[in-house]
């Protein structure tokens, strides 16, 4: 069983990819386009170019996870318009990305603690 925990990492790729590639060509992308370690436990989103689905790719310690969501009615409501090639994500934005939900619409404790920090 795949579990979310508060202290993971997420790394949402941006940039669309090819959902023909498994969880080899997904590591590759990590590695060479993200410039993140697939090994690392860190949990790597990824979506498809016409925004009807979700890969999530995440190792364990003892091997790989690749898991897909596929919308059953039209396409995600958010992506991120980011110039980077990546961007971190919260897991209970996650949640709310996997329920095809815009997770900036929501504010989490979590974000309240940041906001006064800046303050």
């Amino acid at each position: 069983m795949l579990q979310l925990t508060p202290q993971m990492r997420i790394y949402l790729a941006v940039q669309p990819v090819d959902f023909r590639k498994g969880i080899d060509a997904l590591a590759y992308v990590c590695r060479h386009k993200l410039g993140s370690d697939p090994f690392s436990g860190g949990l790597f989103v990824f979506r498809n170019r016409q925004g009807t689905a979700l890969k999530i790719l995440v190792y364990d310690g003892q091997g790989f996870w690749l898991c897909m969501k596929r919308f059953s009615k039209g396409k995600l409501n958010w992506w991120p318009a980011h110039p980077n090639q990546v961007c971190h994500l919260t897991v209970s934005k996650l949640q709310i990305l996997l329920y095809n939900g815009n997770p900036e619409l929501v504010v989490f404790p979590e974000d309240f603690r940041q906001l006064a920090s800046l303050g």
